[in-house]
């Protein structure tokens, strides 16, 4: 699957896209949810809660293994898909879409800077 250019990479298979109003959206890429399998269980973190770059903040759980989804950035959780508490499987279905995790307010966007882009990732650690 062809990866969106728009979105910036990590090595550990979590995508970071900026939006228009300054936050970045956060999800785990396709190679991710294809490695996991079929979720069936999303732990979000809580709106409010500061993450360092790495810290593991989200759990997904598939029918094969449970996972830990980390910060590609620092900053402040400020939205939650809630909708993944009863649809898990949508980061499945949509995980550059409809299966985003949380957003954040970014803290150092030279973090930003620094992660993959679409070819990059693909390139390694995407590479399927």
């Amino acid at each position: 699957m062809n990866n969106p250019s728009d979105l910036r990479y990590t090595s550990s298979h979590e995508w970071l896209r900026l939006e228009a109003d300054g936050t970045a959206t956060v999800g785990i890429t396709f190679h991710a949810q294809d490695a996991l399998g079929e979720l069936v269980y999303v732990e979000l973190p809580e709106v409010g809660r500061q993450l360092a770059q790495g810290d593991a903040c989200v759990v997904v759980e598939s029918t094969k293994a449970a996972s830990d989804v980390y910060a590609p950035v620092s900053g402040e959780v400020v939205a939650v898909n809630t909708a993944l508490v009863d649809a898990p499987q949508t980061v499945n279905e949509a995980p550059f879409g409809d299966g985003w995790l949380f957003r954040m307010k970014v803290s150092d966007r030279s973090q930003v800077d620094a992660l993959l882009s679409a070819d990059a990732y693909a390139a390694g650690p995407g590479a399927d």
